[in-house]
């Protein structure tokens, strides 16, 4: 049985033995794999933790020795390769793979989640035997061992301020039931965890109050005040003083009180708190059966998968019977959460027969502040018949009142707008006959935490998009101009609110075609001024109630996104348009997405909605001058062009001499060591970068515009995507020449030779190498001469014109030579050695290999050294030299991982293994293919079923 802990120190048990996890690197490693348990954990965020912001250049390597050591200490019987139990490998990272009961946190965890579900059906006191089993897992500050630095990371910062906000909910559940003393402990180690949380020690604050420690309540709030003072300049907040004046004036929770009975101690169900006694004498009022449900839509259509999902959660096998079912429903402004919610409670309203409750939350209201839920539990104890003079003070009596006046009824609460789950928390019923729905722009997580059944509302599809738009303007309206309505329908991205704002005023004038609406919309393309409207339905309006409630920072990152050239956009991104570390643009971006402002479509990977991007651009052009959006524009452009430049050196073997701009401050490009990463990175950034090469040529940054195609050539011609490396190196030789850049008119030249002669478009390429030549003649360099006659050997040798391709290559080495660049040399050589191999010259081609090598070891290992031994070993084989053949091989399959090649590692294998066979030594061949079988099969390339063909072949009975 093998045991881990992270809530203190990081500490691994096997069989009652603790284990010696080494270095604090080696620890660090396994705390961050334990916070992140059964998640994959990313080779880059390993080694953001282990070093920060300046890796060294081996962080890699030394990470995956970290790897195989916890591995071995875990699993010291482990075989060699094997893939082991608890730390496994996933792509482009690890991850610990444990069950609840191996793991502190992952008990913890569990705990506070079932903790939090009796909270939120109003069961206090089993709540507080949870949240005290799961805080006694608490031993200290988490990975508390580790170097200060370490233990900052966001990564268990995290973790540290989830045990305060679960001291916080279990401090409220308590508090409820008269048990504070049980909880004080855990509440005075999350104050030195967190020593100026407000909220926190409010809490405490109350809670020695509540076990009878008033002077220690006292002294606790001057604690908390002297270091708000003499730490932030700071007075106390309302919350914290609201707490010190109910000490004061003694209005506390009373204790509980306990039953005479022996069994009380056993069952937390069975003990009662004094107020829940009183309420048991003396019963409320008859209770109203209020009908508070505002009308439906009269034109509501579709939505019919998400109205089915929702009836579902009323009426499915996986609903309790002994809790109440609550449904949210969150998404962008205007989407329909609202129309949506109402339709689904007048469909299920007549299974609540006590009566149905709606309160607009305002959360994000234009004017006002989000409604304080003590008023709005006085808005539903009048309406549950209580008079005002017998409601009493605080939130806590009120909600008890509310949730015993709806025990054993059926009631439908209707909860608009909510802005956060501490808002409606006290207005969720506790009965199991009552149904609790609730709206919000916001995605709540806490309240999904606590059993809530989510519903994230999207875009209809574009036939339910057609449908609302046909019940708005009549259907033969409609059909008259199909096309100027699927154009109406896409300008509004089929978004309902902006599609009923343009419908109302297609049906306030009959008499205007919809092609004029349509074209009006066109015109505004880029701004709201089509769908602004007077009253509520305005777009921008809606818009703006969600974006006035952020913070400055997140305000500023949401204007700015505008400026993104789409169609996704990442953290790293968001750093650089705002000039923010990344770890703080990553909270802000989910902080947005939260807000429903962007939209998180995969991990990590957000989008915009297009008006919500065209209302960030407005608020950018009113809100930032000119020159910080273009300093922001050029933060991006600048992000992507040294990061892919970067990861272009990885791919090309240090091809690329682009010569770059130093990167502005606060663009914080990327760096890669590891080829993987470097692929990895441009294929999720692929469709970013083709945007953002044309976005950069139309906004006047006409050296990114060049240069950044330049850096993806290799990338795209690896991939096969030749028409597009095609199309961007255009674009990039028009911003050069409307620079007047001679040096980047030659770079795109050539490079769109290469692309065009791949393509088989032998005359375009031909046509381009011409313009490539006078270029180079114009600007006299020699070395850009030298790399142009490397591009017509290229072309040529895709014409199957090898001879003549191995005289330019001839002429490029020369040239090569003359301008003292051994790195280029060698290159060209290596192609030339290629070319003799396709015409047959081996002896010649093994000679120009050689001196390929000893061009390389003059300036440092390169990945063409291990090209040049794959080709002298070509030739070898090719001459029946196997011992020779066999020796140059094992150099390559030796060079090759340094590279991060796997593909050109397992093909080396394979003619190794190929070698062997031929040699007559099938033991070693066979070895030689399966290790390149395990290549292929771990980077999932079809070529591994090739390879076992071999294989299977020479094991078959002779």
């Amino acid at each position: 049985m093998m045991r881990f802990e992270v809530l203190g120190p990081i500490r691994a048990v096997r069989e009652g033995t603790e284990l010696d996890l080494g270095f604090p690197q080696q620890r660090a490693l396994l705390g961050l794999l334990l916070v992140r348990a059964g998640q994959p954990v990313q080779l880059s965020e390993i080694v953001d933790v282990l070093w920060g912001e300046r890796p060294p250049a081996s962080a890699v390597n030394v990470v995956h020795r970290y790897i195989g050591s916890l591995r071995r200490l875990l699993e010291p019987q482990l075989p060699p390769r094997a893939p082991g139990r608890w730390i496994v490998r996933r792509t482009g990272g690890h991850l610990l793979d444990a069950r609840e009961e191996e793991v502190d946190l992952l008990r913890f965890r569990e705990l506070a989640r079932q903790g939090r579900r009796a909270v939120a059906t109003g069961r206090p006191e089993a709540a507080v035997m949870l949240f005290s089993e799961a805080l006694k897992l608490w031993q200290g500050p988490v990975t508390s061992g580790l170097p200060v630095s370490v233990r900052a990371n966001p990564q268990f910062v995290a973790v540290d301020k989830e045990l305060v906000d679960t001291a916080k909910t279990a401090a409220d559940a308590a508090l409820l039931c008269g048990r504070a003393e049980q909880m004080l402990s855990s509440l005075r180690q999350a104050a030195l965890l967190d020593p100026l949380n407000e909220s926190l020690h409010s809490r405490l604050v109350t809670a020695l109050a509540a076990s009878g420690l008033q002077a220690e309540a006292l002294a606790a709030y001057q604690d908390i005040r002297r270091r708000l003072v003499d730490d932030l300049g700071v007075t106390p907040g309302p919350e914290l003083n609201t707490a010190h004046d109910r000490v004061l004036r003694q209005e506390l929770p009373a204790p509980a009180v306990h039953r005479v009975d022996d069994h009380a101690d056993d069952d937390p169900a069975g003990q009662e708190s004094h107020a829940e006694l009183h309420s048991r004498a003396e019963p409320a009022r008859p209770v109203v059966r209020p009908a508070q449900l505002p009308p439906g839509l009269a034109v509501f259509s579709g939505r019919q998968t998400e109205l089915s999902h929702l009836l579902s959660l009323t009426t499915g096998t996986g609903v309790s019977a002994a809790t109440p079912v609550i449904g949210l429903i969150s998404g962008m402004a205007g989407v329909g959460k609202t129309t949506l919610a109402v339709r689904w409670a007048h469909e299920v309203a007549h299974q609540f027969p006590d009566g149905q409750l709606h309160l607009n939350l305002r959360g994000f209201d234009p004017v006002g502040k989000p409604m304080e839920p003590s008023e709005a539990l006085r808005g539903f104890l009048d309406a549950l018949g209580v008079p005002p003079r017998s409601l009493p003070a605080g939130v806590d009596a009120l909600t008890g009142l509310y949730r015993s006046l709806l025990a054993d009824r059926r009631v439908l609460v209707l909860l608009d707008n909510a802005h956060d789950a501490d808002q409606i928390g006290p207005l969720l019923p506790a009965s199991s006959g009552c149904l609790a729905i609730v709206t919000s722009r916001n995605q709540l997580h806490s309240l999904v935490a606590s059993g809530a059944r989510p519903l994230s509302l999207g875009l209809p599809p574009a036939t339910d998009a057609r449908a609302s738009l046909a019940l708005r303007v009549g259907s033969a309206r409609l059909d008259a101009e199909p096309e100027a309505g699927e154009e109406i329908i896409a300008r509004c991205g089929r978004l309902p609110l902006a599609l009923a704002v343009v419908a109302a005023r297609a049906a306030n004038h009959p008499a205007f075609p919809l092609a004029a609406i349509a074209a009006e919309l066109r015109q505004s393309h880029g701004s709201l001024d089509a769908f602004s409207a007077s009253g509520s339905a305005d777009t921008r309006a809606a818009f703006s109630w969600s974006y006035r409630l952020l913070p400055p920072e997140c305000a500023q990152l949401f204007r700015l996104l505008a400026l993104h050239p789409g169609p996704h956009f990442t953290a790293h991104a968001a750093a650089a348009l705002a000039a923010l570390p990344t770890r703080q643009a990553r909270l802000a971006l989910g902080e947005l997405a939260n807000a429903h402002l962007i939209t998180e479509q995969a991990p990590g990977r957000y989008v915009f909605h297009d008006l919500l991007r065209a209302y960030a651009a407005e608020l950018a052009t009113a809100h930032d001058t000119e020159a910080e959006r273009h300093a922001a524009q050029n933060r991006l452009f600048d992000y992507y062009l040294h990061t892919a430049h970067a990861a272009d050196q990885l791919l090309s073997s240090n091809r690329n001499r682009l010569e770059l701009a130093p990167a502005q401050f606060g663009a914080n490009p990327e760096s890669f060591t590891e080829h993987q990463d470097a692929q990895t990175w441009f294929t999720n950034e692929y469709d970013v970068l083709m945007a953002t090469v044309g976005h950069a040529l139309a906004t006047g940054f006409l050296t990114h515009a060049w240069q950044l195609p330049c850096s993806m050539a290799v990338f795209q011609y690896g991939q096969g995507r030749w028409q597009d490396e095609a199309s961007v190196l255009r674009t990039g030789l028009e911003a050069a020449r409307r620079k007047g850049d001679l040096l980047g008119q030659i770079t795109t030249l050539r490079k769109l030779v290469r692309s065009l002669a791949d393509m088989g478009q032998y005359d375009a390429s031909h046509a381009h190498l011409r313009l490539a030549f006078e270029a180079a003649a114009e600007l006299g360099d020699t070395t850009e001469l030298a790399h142009t006659h490397a591009a017509a050997s290229w072309v040529l040798e895709r014409q199957g014109r090898s001879r003549e391709a191995l005289e330019e290559s001839a002429t490029a080495v020369s040239l090569h030579q003359a301008t003292g660049l051994p790195g280029s040399e060698a290159i060209s050589l290596n192609f030339m050695g290629w070319l003799q191999l396709q015409l047959g010259d081996y002896k010649q081609a093994i000679i120009h290999s050689e001196e390929v090598v000893r061009l390389v070891r003059m300036i440092g290992p390169t990945y063409i050294e291990a090209a040049a031994w794959d080709t002298m070993a070509t030739a070898h084989h090719r001459l029946g030299e196997f011992e020779q053949a066999i020796s140059c091989f094992r150099r390559a399959v030796e060079l090759v991982p340094r590279f991060g090649n796997s593909y050109d590692e397992a093909g080396a294998w394979e003619r190794l293994g190929d070698v062997h066979r031929d040699a007559g030594d099938l033991d070693a061949a066979r070895d030689a293919w399966r290790r390149s079988i395990t290549l292929f099969e771990q980077i999932e390339r079809p070529e591994a079923e090739h390879v076992r063909t071999k294989l299977d072949g020479s094991t078959a009975p002779q």
